[in-house]
């Protein structure tokens, strides 16, 4: 064989070994994964920075997180397009199981909500632990209200807010109520730069660094208690769901995962507080 002849040879082995490669390689370690639908709000606190890469390093399995409301997240589910869910509007987690979209439900944690407005608070309910009198006022006064209008589960609970003050506020859409269609954050920066007043969970609003004037002005009232679940998507319904992995992620968020969950804290505040039980 010429030396020419022996080059091409040579290139063409390397070639070779070149295309095989990627078919003798082993997977990486981000091919074994689960999808997890969730809200804004666990997104948007910093929840999962903190609390995944320590699942992910006891397991070795990579959670991908969609983080949308509530509403959105449970048509994700719906669709069999998540392995599970981790939202926070209980009526819907229960109507998600009763028509079989689900396998079980569990409690997980809870934190609150609280209602932020400006300091010169137009509607004067500063102060105020009754929510629904709040909402009267602020509806009496025509003050701006940042609403997220996105059927997320803040989104629902200010709903039943309003139908609790007898307010219908979305006949005041466009006018002193503004709903964004977004999600937490981008409500409170609305909020923030108009000024408004906003329904938003704790743990959104203390990590929130765009505050401007806002502060919280209603806080402490029962209604404003923020359950938040977490589910198996059927695989009945969904054959494709990843049920070992899932149910293996949702065992450790019931147990060593509680710890973490209550560990992670924002300039020394618990955001969230660890709750499991047994299931629904």
């Amino acid at each position: 064989m010429t030396a020419c002849g022996s080059r091409r040879w040579l290139l063409g082995l390397l070639a070779a070994i070149g295309l095989s490669l990627p078919l003798i390689l082993p997977a990486s370690a981000g091919d074994r994964f689960i999808t997890v639908a969730s809200t804004t709000s666990t997104e948007n606190s910093g929840l999962f920075k903190y609390l995944l890469p320590i699942y992910e390093k006891h397991s070795g399995v990579e959670v991908r997180v969609v983080a949308v409301g509530t509403g959105q997240a449970i048509k994700i589910g719906e669709r069999g397009d998540a392995d599970v869910l981790w939202v926070h509007d209980k009526p819907s987690e229960e109507k998600f199981i009763a028509d079989g979209f689900g396998v079980k439900r569990f409690d997980v944690m809870y934190n609150d909500f609280v209602v932020v407005g400006p300091k010169s608070d137009p509607a004067r309910v500063a102060g105020s632990k009754d929510v629904v009198e709040a909402f009267k006022k602020i509806a009496a006064a025509k003050a701006f209200f940042a609403s997220r209008g996105d059927n997320s589960g803040t989104d629902k609970e200010e709903k039943r807010i309003w139908k609790a003050a007898g307010v219908d506020a979305k006949a005041a859409s466009g006018g002193w109520y503004r709903e964004t269609g977004s999600g937490m954050g981008a409500t409170l920066n609305i909020a923030a730069a108009t000024p408004a007043y906003a329904l938003t969970d704790r743990g959104t609003w203390i990590s929130f660094k765009n505050k401007a004037d806002l502060e919280i002005v209603v806080q402490g009232d029962p209604h404003l208690f923020n359950q938040y679940g977490i589910m198996l998507v059927n695989p009945a319904k969904h054959p494709t769901v990843k049920v070992k992995d899932g149910q293996a992620f949702i065992d450790w968020i019931l147990g060593p995962g509680q710890k973490v969950i209550g560990d992670f804290k924002l300039d020394g505040k618990q955001l969230f507080f660890p709750n499991s039980q047994s299931g629904s």
